[in-house]
């Protein structure tokens, strides 16, 4: 029952972190408050105190009240834009480092995703995304080797990888988002700037072309902090939580 009550309170704290209903820089209610308006002790609130500062939402500090971040808690995200286009449009700057860009062996796993056989050549990318300089995403890339050939001939730090792979025919026949909660792994924690085990946001992307061949399979890793994902009913306009806007993925 306590773990049930921490999380529900973590997340009405978080709708009205994100809803604006708490502003940047505020101070939020005190331990005691939130537990008599819950009717429950301190313990659980001191826990969904805890997940709210590990997702970046609230800061603590010795001696004074818990606060809203002052950051952006999400950004605005168009599933059809690609995020260099959608940044610029936003009025963000968008950037790119890419860390790893090669030409390798299908291992057991990548082979299953796309139905290829072990040992065939497969295209990895390994690219950091930026907003306004800010480490936001970390992209990791498998591409079948006909499509990621491409690839090579271009600054993959410059371009959006969906544009350009549309600009060669391969255009895309559908996208399946799979988004779950994980733990930063040691590179997520040096590339993203977020501590080693904290909590992130992965979405599993499988990318077919006009013919239904998987092309692309890609587990992109999102600070917590700046994106959060929610989803509105079939047909219901793209919304964030903050902004109006919900967060329903993101191309290249």
């Amino acid at each position: 029952m306590t773990q049930v009550i921490y999380a529900r309170i973590a997340e009405a704290m978080r709708d009205q972190i994100v809803s604006g209903q708490l502003a940047p820089g505020s101070d939020i209610p005190t331990e005691a408050e939130i537990a008599e308006s819950w009717g429950t002790s301190r313990g659980p609130v001191r826990n969904a105190l805890a997940l709210l500062k590990a997702e970046g939402l609230i800061d603590t500090g010795r001696g004074r009240p818990a606060r809203v971040s002052r950051h952006e808690s999400t950004q605005r995200l168009d599933v059809q834009v690609p995020f260099t286009r959608w940044a610029e449009e936003s009025g963000a700057v968008p950037g790119a480092v890419t860390q790893q860009f090669s030409r390798k062996r299908a291992t057991a796993r990548v082979a299953a995703d796309f139905g290829v056989e072990v040992g065939d050549p497969v295209v990895e990318v390994l690219r950091l995304r930026l907003l306004d300089g800010k480490p936001t995403m970390l992209e990791r890339l498998v591409y079948l080797d006909d499509v990621g050939r491409v690839l090579f001939a271009h600054d993959l730090d410059r371009i959006s990888i969906t544009e350009l792979l549309a600009a060669h025919g391969f255009l895309s026949g559908g996208v399946e988002h799979e988004i779950d909660a994980i733990a930063a792994d040691q590179l997520d924690g040096e590339l993203l700037g977020v501590a080693e085990g904290s909590p992130i946001l992965r979405l599993h992307r499988v990318s077919r072309d006009a013919e239904g061949r998987i092309i692309e399979v890609s587990n992109d890793h999102y600070r917590s902090d700046i994106v959060r994902f929610t989803f509105g009913e079939p047909g219901a306009a793209a919304r964030s939580a903050h902004g109006g806007q919900f967060l329903r993925g993101l191309q290249r």
